[in-house]
């Protein structure tokens, strides 16, 4: 038995009511939950929010809603973690159990179906207590700088002439979604682990969207990949 939570809280300062913004003819939170409905992999498709006008939307566009998520969980400090949590916790009061669950972001468009079902997969197939999308850093990291003393410095000067080619990529988290085994996440509320795996994304799959510009890109980038189609 497999849940998507999509975790949809009101009350976004920078890009106001970011999740159900328009994005092209779309609340963007539509293409996580149609994305989600068309896969066949859910037995059930919830977003948790704190807010009427999203699980007006949500329900709308096919995904349930059939608790309204805690204040404690709706300020600025909840994590993902915590939302998720209290998902599970919710659905287990009512005697409804799930083995795998996929949190999957709402503003999120240029998720793939393929990359969830792979996630899937592997998370099956190689007994993964969770699986993530990753993308690799644009510049090495470990060529970082920092101000100190209002001087640029290296954070590590062990690499300050160390070319760019040379140095092992390194990632980080895509923003998209997260397959998780339940039984394992609710032994300690995390979403990483020593026996987490990964599936790698490039840089036009990805956009985060925390700002006008941010939604451009993410724009811009989903045109892209549809014209490759």
């Amino acid at each position: 038995m497999n849940i998507a939570i999509i975790p949809a809280r009101g009350g976004s300062k920078r890009i106001p009511k970011k999740n159900i913004k328009k994005f092209y003819g779309l609340p963007v939170i539509a293409y996580s939950i149609k994305m989600a409905l068309s896969i066949g992999c859910f037995n059930e498709v919830m977003v948790s929010t704190d807010d009427d006008e999203i699980k007006a939307i949500a329900i709308k566009y096919g995904a349930k809603v059939p608790f309204k998520r805690s204040k404690k969980n709706s300020n600025d400090f909840s994590t993902t973690s915590d939302v998720l949590k209290e998902v599970i916790e919710s659905y287990e009061l009512k005697n409804q159990y799930f083995d795998y669950a996929c949190c999957i972001y709402p503003t999120a468009p240029l998720i793939r179906e393929q990359d969830i079902i792979e996630g899937y997969n592997k998370l099956i197939e190689q007994s993964l207590h969770s699986v993530i999308p990753v993308v690799p850093f644009s510049f090495p990291v470990q060529r970082a700088l920092k101000f100190e003393k209002e001087k640029l410095k290296f954070v590590n000067n062990k690499y300050a002439t160390t070319r760019s080619q040379d140095l092992e990529k390194r990632y980080h988290d895509a923003g998209q979604w997260y397959w998780l085994k339940i039984d394992e996440f609710k032994k300690n509320n995390v979403l990483y682990s020593e026996n987490t795996g990964y599936i790698e994304l490039n840089e036009a799959q990805v956009q985060d969207i925390d700002n006008k510009i941010d939604w451009k890109l993410a724009e811009l980038k989903y045109e892209l990949l549809q014209s490759l189609k």
